[in-house]
């Protein structure tokens, strides 16, 4: 069998990981009983694999997470008013296909922006476009870009990937140039992309976060009307686990 030569034309046809499974097939002497199909079968496994977390590597670079989270983690069993069938159900990006909305509120340090970037790392595995942003940072960087010309570039890229993480909104009120980036933002996205928005205020507070009335009827009408919600409670993680450190 004329091993080194396939295995340079793998590689060299840029099938990586089809090279890497044939070089360690062929020094496996159990693999000389498998059929041709067999063979071909494994080979093509590996490659798919690895393109697979190559494409996932790649998303999750782009998303730039705050938080290294992941669904299988998240602990059930502190008292926060989680709703596994709610979360099991939002691990399957549906609600990104549908181009829905999740909306997770509740007190400082239960976990909100965990979960979002648990549903964001999720949301790469299944080969989605994410985009993570802290609220007053994306806001100060929008309002730099509106003077150095970069604006309306930056807006167009908000609203093209497939799922915006918008962290921590509030408690400050917009003004009046944060209200038309809101505006803008939720509108290009509207029944075309899915976003998640965490914030410490109920949803029914964030009517006045907006400021405007006409704004905040359009803002939270393309936000709220399809979105999944997520209301938190309970005493901050965080706290809870400086309390069992010290004990």
């Amino acid at each position: 069998m004329l091993i080194h030569p396939t295995h340079e034309m793998l590689t060299a046809l840029g099938l990586t990981g089809m090279a890497r499974a044939f070089a360690e097939m062929a020094q496996n002497p159990e693999a000389r009983s498998l059929t041709h199909e067999e063979w071909l079968g494994l080979l093509l496994d590996r490659e798919t694999t690895l393109r697979r977390q190559k494409r996932f590597d790649t998303r999750a670079r782009a998303a730039c997470l705050r938080q290294q989270a992941c669904i299988e983690d998240i602990d059930f069993r502190a008292e926060r008013g989680l709703d596994r069938a709610l979360m099991m159900s939002l691990a399957g990006c549906d609600y990104i296909r549908r181009h829905h909305n999740v909306l997770i509120t509740g007190p400082c340090g239960v976990g909100k922006s965990w979960l979002a970037c648990a549903l964001g790392e999720r949301a790469c595995r299944e080969d989605f476009s994410v985009a993570y942003h802290r609220m007053p940072r994306l806001l100060a960087a929008l309002a730099l870009a509106r003077g150095d010309g970069r604006h309306a570039r930056l807006l167009k890229a908000l609203g093209r990937v497939d799922l915006l993480i918008l962290d921590d909104w509030g408690p400050e009120q917009l003004d009046a140039d944060q209200r038309r980036d809101i505006l803008e933002i939720v509108e290009d996205r509207h029944g075309r992309r899915s976003t998640i928005v965490t914030s410490q205020a109920p949803i029914e507070a964030w009517y006045d976060l907006v400021g405007n009335p006409t704004v905040a009827d359009a803002v939270l009408d393309r936000l709220v009307h399809n979105a999944h919600r997520i209301a938190l409670t309970g005493e901050s993680l965080r706290k809870r686990a400086r309390q069992t450190i010290a004990a």
